[in-house]
């Protein structure tokens, strides 16, 4: 139960900025237990914007309530995902050869900070624009479940915290994460989304995988990222 209890403390901190149960050390056999949280994590940030939302919402016009929750997010989650695009396009716009040095680099370059700059655009606007405020926290858990199934299926080239994770997820772990997620998606209905997420997940991994032969961890907040803004849009187009 303590391992468990930290690895959900670890997720927390790694995921969020929000101050509690910090934990800043990968103890060994807490790491795959975090991943599993991962999407709980997700859930609960999104539970938080909902909640915000509920709040604010007669009180407010709605595109400013899509300006807060959308900084909002950005704090809740320290710009990491963010982050992690950033690197993962400047990575693009150089050789192979060069990517993964220059996504190591913990300077943004020129391409990063222009897609980044267009994306955060996209993401305030889809925000703006979304009325199905309820679905945010399917919205946030989705891309994070969608990492726990890239950590465990799918090859990691790459050093670091998430080397861990991968070496120490086990199956149980997996099918813990997808057993809490598919109650959410149920209550949610939100199979769309999840087939949306997954078909999404699909293109990216045979991108990546062909370009590096596997993920790194800035591919993983890349992912997320992505992942996110296509579900937001899904649900605007009135696909859920």
């Amino acid at each position: 139960m303590s391992k468990i209890f930290k690895g959900f403390a670890l997720a927390l901190s790694m995921l969020t900025t929000l101050p509690f149960f910090k934990v800043h050390d990968f103890y060994k056999g807490i790491n795959g237990y975090s991943v599993m949280f991962y999407p709980l994590v997700g859930a609960l940030l999104g539970f938080i914007l909902y909640g915000v939302s509920l709040l604010l919402e007669p009180y407010v016009p709605h595109f400013h309530l899509g300006v807060i929750l959308f900084a909002l997010w950005v704090v809740l989650t320290g710009a990491l995902h963010l982050d992690g695009f950033a690197d993962t396009v400047d990575g693009l716009f150089v050789s192979k050869e060069r990517s993964l040095e220059v996504m190591k680099d913990p300077h943004n370059g020129g391409m990063g900070m222009l897609f980044g700059g267009t994306f955060l655009l996209l993401k305030a606007s889809s925000l703006m624009a979304l009325e199905q405020y309820a679905l945010l926290p399917l919205v946030l858990l989705l891309p994070r479940l969608m990492i726990v199934l890239s950590i465990y299926f799918y090859p990691y080239v790459s050093g670091g915290m998430s080397s861990l994770a991968k070496e120490e997820l086990r199956a149980t772990q997996v099918v813990g994460a997808l057993l809490y997620s598919l109650v959410l998606v149920y209550i949610c209905n939100g199979w769309f989304l999840l087939f949306g997420a997954l078909f999404l997940l699909l293109f990216i991994k045979s991108f990546f995988i062909k370009r590096y032969g596997g993920f790194t961890g800035d591919i993983y907040g890349f992912t997320i990222e992505v992942i996110e803004l296509f579900l937001l849009n899904l649900i605007i187009v009135g696909l859920v």
